[in-house]
């Protein structure tokens, strides 16, 4: 088959991850579970957040942040999955595919960034706390969030420009529940030399680079962490970047072995089932870890819920006395 230029091609398929009729109605409730606590509990943190006025320190600024963009990634992908689900159909139109490639890589690379951000934060906070609020100030924290959102925006530009530029058969199946950059790239039948030369250049840029600058602030930190004597004060030092250093882990540990299991066994199925674990089960996750041991935010759900209860109107019913 002769390849020919996609315009031809109105739909692709998304394959996801079974076939199988009995399993979908599982599938769709566990995934419509996942999505609404992933929502929620975001939107909860922003809520308190914004509430408690104790709460508008550059640590839950970011993590607002943050917040806000896992609901934007998990939005991106999983209502066209419990769509297709629902109506039992894989259609994904192309424009939809493009959008959906272009706003995943937009949304994952501002998880990246703001997660970096978020450990120079500590850094500062632990390292030189004399000149915490010196250091970061709401300009700077306003402009690392604007760099962050600027930077992405253009990476996922180039990226879906670049794919708009690539030819595929007229029959395209994706073995993904999304449309993933590079599963859109192994498919096309043009020369893609040049795609994945800037796709793994940006990746080892952004997500390398990521890394080793929060390696580097928790050697930092662990360094002066050390450096204290009293036991409480380095207790409640550690316990500032607990919840922070979980969300890291888990979100490179799951991505690491999303892209280490699908080179070493080369199956798309499996590929599709890990990247649930970085796309849908850690920003699920976020809230909960940075919620249960952390006091302050704790508070702020409690106003957050106290402002709820009073302003329920309260409806007085009167006798009427003859």
């Amino acid at each position: 088959m002769t390849p020919r230029n996609i315009t031809g091609v109105s739909e692709f398929l998304l394959l996801g991850f079974s076939e199988e009729p009995e399993l979908q109605p599982l599938m769709f409730g566990l995934f419509l579970s996942m999505y609404l606590i992933t929502v929620f509990g975001n939107l909860l943190i922003i809520l308190a957040v914004i509430s408690d006025s104790h709460l508008h320190t550059p640590m839950y600024f970011f993590l607002s942040n943050l917040s806000f963009v896992d609901i934007c990634f998990t939005s991106t992908t999983i209502p066209k999955m419990l769509w297709n689900i629902q109506t039992q159909s894989k259609v994904i139109t192309y424009e939809g595919c493009i959008i959906q490639m272009h706003f995943f890589t937009l949304f994952i690379g501002l998880d990246i960034f703001l997660l970096t951000v978020m450990a120079y934060d500590r850094f500062v906070a632990i390292c030189h706390p004399l000149h915490y609020m010196v250091i970061m100030n709401p300009r700077l924290c306003g402009l690392l969030v604007l760099a962050s959102w600027i930077i992405c925006v253009l990476h996922s530009l180039l990226e879906s420009l670049m794919m708009l530029q690539l030819s595929f058969c007229t029959a395209l199946e994706i073995p993904h529940f999304f449309c993933e950059l590079n599963q859109m790239i192994q498919l096309a039948n043009s020369d893609t030399f040049l795609n994945n030369m800037v796709m793994y250049f940006v990746a080892v840029l952004m997500a390398g680079g990521s890394l080793t600058g929060i390696i580097y602030s928790y050697s930092k930190i662990v360094s002066s962490i050390r450096g204290i004597t009293s036991s409480h004060r380095k207790y409640k030092a550690f316990s500032t970047c607990a919840s922070h250093l979980s969300v890291v882990s888990l979100f490179y540990c799951t991505g690491l072995g999303v892209y280490l299991s699908s080179a070493a066994s080369h199956s798309s199925h499996s590929s599709a089932t890990a990247s649930v674990m970085y796309t849908v089960v850690t920003p699920m996750l976020n809230p909960f870890i940075y919620s249960l041991r952390n006091k302050d935010l704790k508070r702020g759900l409690k106003i957050l819920f106290q402002k709820k209860t009073i302003n329920k109107p309260i409806i007085l019913r009167l006798k009427k006395y003859p």
